[in-house]
């Protein structure tokens, strides 16, 4: 495989706050180096559910989590395992319940922190944070350059494929804080600026790369129902790619046979939705 493709998840982004606040994504789109389309993701637009319908393309009601207190080993095909059937190297830098999903549950804070697997049928190399102690006071997030720069060294390191990090922070921020608020207004506007040099990076080392969110978030900071401001999210793509053009509303189960057919990856059968960029 000589493809590579970058996929980078910002837990719980309402749609508004995309296109209010991330202006070095908006201002890519504005000079044609990007693509933007509103996405909707699955129901219950919880984070786990979310996650899991992300990478197998199939809903919650088929792959059985309903929410962040049902997190086991999904027995579907998913993008990693895809992947990896066709010789691919695969990475993630994110929370402990994409390592339960996709490599192994329980998670063991020891061994599965981080672990460096190249004969793995999944992830190979996985960099894994819990939240452990998560409150409304205590956010217990890691420092997203911090992420970031994580999944630069494994792209560096190891030569990933598929690479997907996922951050929990502006999630966090808005169920402390809610969305109309002078605290998340920074908290995006800091996100984008850390975000946008890491994308040129990416960029430059031959990625393509879609940025987006597994749900969004409510003015009250929740989220799990059918809410636009809860379901929908903003989904950007740098590449050479063609994606709809117009007011496409994309489905989240659409990601997955996209991202492998970017790729050059089997679409497993039980994918079903329709890839979004040629």
């Amino acid at each position: 495989m000589d493809r590579k493709l970058l996929l980078i998840i910002l837990d719980g982004v309402p749609l508004r706050n995309w296109r209010r606040l991330f202006g070095n994504l908006e201002g890519w789109v504005d000079s044609g180096d990007a693509q933007s389309w509103t996405i909707r993701s699955v129901l219950p637009s919880i984070s786990a559910s979310c996650y899991a319908s992300i990478h197998t393309g199939v809903s919650p009601q088929e792959h059985g989590c309903t929410g962040n207190g049902n997190v086991f080993r999904l027995s579907q095909p998913d993008v990693f395992g895809q992947v990896r059937k066709v010789g691919g190297v695969t990475g993630a830098v994110a929370h402990s319940f994409w390592s339960e999903f996709f490599n192994r549950a329980p998670f063991d804070r020891v061994r599965d922190i981080e672990y460096d697997e190249p004969g793995s049928d999944s992830i190979n190399h996985g960099r894994f944070h819990t939240m452990t102690g998560y409150g409304l006071i205590n956010q217990m997030t890691p420092s997203d350059v911090d992420l970031f720069a994580t999944l630069s060294n494994l792209c560096a390191r190891f030569s990933l494929n598929y690479g997907m990090l996922h951050t929990c922070t502006l999630d966090s921020m808005g169920h402390r804080f809610f969305h109309d608020c002078q605290e998340m207004d920074h908290a995006c506007v800091v996100m984008d600026e850390m975000l946008a040099p890491f994308i040129t990076r990416w960029r430059a080392m031959g990625y393509e790369v879609i940025v987006t969110a597994d749900h969004g978030q409510d003015a009250r900071g929740h989220h799990g129902g059918r809410d636009p401001l809860q379901q929908e999210a903003a989904l950007y793509y740098f590449g050479p790619g063609q994606g709809p053009v117009g007011d496409t509303v994309l489905d989240q189960l659409q990601l997955a046979p996209t991202i492998l057919s970017r790729l050059g990856a089997p679409i497993a059968d039980t994918m079903r939705g329709e890839v979004f960029l040629r």
